[in-house]
């Protein structure tokens, strides 16, 4: 294992006990979890992405705050739903995020997850073309994204300009040199990560897959990792892709890790999503000797080199600091980490 870093999602309620009340209060926490995580020594802060919910929806200005108020953990999302998305606003806040970030942004995108409404995305004025899914309709958002990072010139220029303009077509700006290869999909299937690869994406495997073998999660996470990998070696890329996977994970060293986490782990779970079959992965929560054995066990962790942690975000900065400390102090090394 390479690299550690945290997921949160964002929630925030005035429930009994959260102390996430409001969107402030997250996406000022979610700024400060990363300054912590960091002192920590963790390598990578991300976000998920939900729109229409008490959640973090609009990623970019949050990415900026923290590349400010950072200085070498990356910061990421997991994941930003392509079918919201216009591609060329969507790569000048990139750009702009990763240049304040001085390079270190590490974007997962995709698909999307179930939603809060009913065709989200066309509220945001996008809707499939004809005979295109939502699904499709994603990635054509997605592949022209990737297009515009390589920061190729498109655009003819007006002779009469306001400003000087360099010879030859015009690209957007800023361009964030570099950024291209840190572009992830997060990937539900065997399939789709194999469609990954062929783009020269790097992959981001969350704790939920389609189910497709009916053999244990790792299990079918770890052959969906494998195939990503082949499928990489077939397209011919030169550089070496990155792969994610996300997990629960709970150290029990005192009482407040045992009242709230006590009670957590168990085996993998069945559900329907998205009218999916999809296994889920499952939570660990343990003593650090008893979680570093079962962790050791799991076969998605082993093959992929960066590990994200998601944390109970409503339970606060000085909690999720404790969480992550404990797993980066007590079990990380024991699974190579460093």
């Amino acid at each position: 294992m390479k690299k550690i870093g945290f997921l949160s999602f964002g929630h925030w309620s005035n429930a009994h006990g959260s102390a996430t009340r409001s969107a402030s209060d997250v996406l000022l926490q979610s700024i400060d979890l990363a300054v912590a995580a960091e002192e920590l020594g963790a390598d990578g802060a991300y976000y998920r992405v939900h729109h229409f919910a008490q959640q973090l929806g609009s990623p970019f200005p949050l990415l900026a705050a923290v590349g400010a108020r950072t200085k070498s953990i990356e910061i990421g999302t997991g994941v930003i739903d392509m079918r919201y998305e216009n591609p060329f606003y969507m790569t000048e806040n990139a750009g702009a995020a990763d240049l304040i970030a001085g390079g270190r942004l590490q974007l997962g995108i995709s698909r999307g997850s179930p939603e809060q409404v009913i065709e989200g995305w066309r509220y945001f004025g996008y809707a499939p073309a004809a005979g295109e899914s939502d699904a499709d309709m994603g990635r054509r958002h997605s592949e022209l994204f990737l297009r515009l990072l390589q920061g190729e010139g498109f655009a003819k220029p007006n002779p009469q300009p306001m400003f000087p303009n360099p010879p030859g077509l015009l690209r957007l700006e800023p361009h964030a040199e570099g950024l291209r290869e840190r572009i992830w999909w997060g990937s539900a299937s065997n399939a789709t990560a194999i469609w990954a690869a062929q783009m020269g994406m790097n992959l981001q495997s969350s704790t939920l897959k389609a189910d497709e073998s009916g053999e244990p999660f790792h299990v079918q996470q770890a052959k969906q990792i494998r195939a990503y990998r082949e499928a990489w070696t077939a397209a011919g890329h030169t550089r070496t892709p990155r792969v994610s996977v996300s997990r629960s994970i709970f150290a029990l060293t005192d009482d407040r890790d045992r009242a709230y986490f006590g009670r957590d782990g168990g085996g993998d779970q069945i559900g329907v999503i998205d009218n999916m079959r999809a296994v889920f992965g499952r939570s660990y929560a343990a003593e650090p000797e008893k979680l570093i054995e079962q962790l050791r066990a799991d076969e998605g962790i082993a093959e992929a080199d960066t590990l994200l942690l998601t944390v109970p975000n409503q339970l606060g900065v000085d909690y999720n600091t404790h969480v992550l400390e404990n797993i980066l102090r007590h079990v990380a090394p024991a699974l190579g980490w460093r």
